[in-house]
């Protein structure tokens, strides 16, 4: 990673310097199209403000306790870094014991007094101090939390549960003229085999730090995020309806059948497609549910209090198309346009940290790391991050990402994330 971040800072380097040659030229403008992300990070690199807090960061980082360790992950070239040989760091500080610099960065801070050169090395400064405190950082998230996993537990209608991380690949169960396997890739998979008795109900759900996917009798594909769950009946069928209760939140891809509509219950409203790709967040601490359509149509209605003299039908009940997200605090429904794949990073493994309130963030993290976050009082919650990243990283890490911005710090404690200014 550091490689190519290396390289590409040179190349803003270059294009700041106006030495950047035609084909550097259009390798960095390939990289800046490539991603939001990408396009975030360039702007850090070329951002007066930024600069100045960097280097700020550099002059006062205490970085003599971290020496040894990042001077051994360099010698072992771990992820292709260059090899640190010296600490010059008196040299070019003018003396003094708190201070570390690779030697292939040694240039920089020679130069940095002058505004326009200190732009062209900006990346350079991005890349020390970004690695000594990640270095550093690591005495304080010694308490570390591994990324959730794929996990769940069935409750057949008779009462007995199944752990399916747990259960071997295979036949789990017949019930009910259904029988239900669990595949060599972990999913769950239902099928009909008779006279399905619809009385019987199913309950797939999940706990903070899971998730899990089921493949419904329908063919209708499922995926429960952390701390969810769906009810339905074994053979999915309730009179001309194929029905499922949601807690929590989840992405339905919905096998088409013109003749039997299927219907999501969640809080405070029903959700009707007759075959279509769309997430549901029904969690209870969030403000609202946020129905979000990526393919087809869905017609959601709202079944929660009705006695609002400002509300009218049209307010209660709306017709979704792709790109669009419905919002129900169960007093009716407020549509908006959304950039879906924000929605259903959690499906991909990913982390949307871009234009997502920093509060709704941090349940997210709570929920698949299982911890709890305590905020300190004297924190502005009205934070602002960028990018993506992999929900397969380790809390720390995810963590070291968002403190990039500079908004905010962590701590781990006990299995709590402390978020300060």
């Amino acid at each position: 990673m550091f490689e190519n971040e290396f390289y590409i800072a040179q190349l803003v380097s270059a294009r700041l310097r106006g030495s950047i040659t035609d084909a550097q030229q259009s390798e960095l403008d390939a990289w800046v199209g490539a991603s939001e992300q990408n396009a975030i990070q360039y702007q850090k690199y070329i951002d007066e403000g930024e600069l100045d807090t960097r280097l700020k960061r550099y002059y006062t980082v205490d970085s003599a306790a971290v020496f040894k360790k990042i001077n051994d992950r360099l010698r072992s070239n771990e992820g292709g870094l260059p090899v640190v040989v010296s600490d010059r760091s008196e040299e070019l500080r003018g003396g003094g014991s708190n201070a570390f610099m690779p030697k292939v960065l040694t240039m920089w801070p020679k130069i940095a007094i002058a505004a326009a050169i200190v732009f062209a090395v900006f990346a350079g400064i991005w890349f020390y101090t970004s690695y000594i405190t990640g270095a550093a950082s690591e005495v304080q998230y010694a308490e570390d939390v591994a990324p959730g996993k794929e996990g769940a537990t069935l409750t057949l209608a008779n009462g007995k549960k199944i752990r399916l991380s747990d259960a071997v690949n295979g036949e789990l169960a017949r019930e009910a003229g259904v029988k239900i396997i669990k595949t060599d890739d972990g999913q769950l998979v239902y099928s009909i085999e008779g006279d399905a008795d619809n009385n019987s109900i199913n309950t797939l759900s999940t706990s903070n730090g899971e998730t899990y996917q089921v493949k419904l009798p329908d063919g209708s594909n499922v995926w429960l995020n952390s701390a969810s769950s769906i009810s339905y009946r074994a053979s999915l069928n309730d009179k001309e309806f194929r029905r499922i209760k949601l807690s929590g939140e989840a992405y339905f891809e919905i096998a088409k059948d013109i003749n039997h509509p299927f219907v999501v219950e969640s809080a405070g409203q029903t959700v009707e497609v007759l075959g279509t790709h769309f997430n549901i967040n029904s969690y209870k601490e969030e403000l609202a549910t946020a129905t979000t359509l990526s393919e087809g149509s869905v017609k959601i209605t709202s079944v929660g209090s009705t006695n609002q003299p400002s509300l009218n039908s049209s307010e209660l009940q709306r017709t979704l198309a792709p790109g669009e997200q419905a919002l129900n605090n169960s007093r009716g429904l407020i549509v908006r346009k959304v950039n879906t794949e924000s929605v259903t990073d959690w499906k991909d493994g990913e982390f949307n940290l871009q234009g997502v309130e920093f509060d709704a963030l941090m349940r997210k993290i709570a929920r698949w790391y299982d911890v709890e976050v305590v905020y300190d009082q004297s924190l502005e919650k009205d934070v602002k991050i960028g990018g993506w990243i992999s929900r397969e990283k380790k809390l720390s890490q995810v963590l070291r990402f968002i403190e990039s911005s500079g908004a905010v710090h962590f701590k781990i404690e006990n299995r709590k994330v402390i978020v300060m200014k």
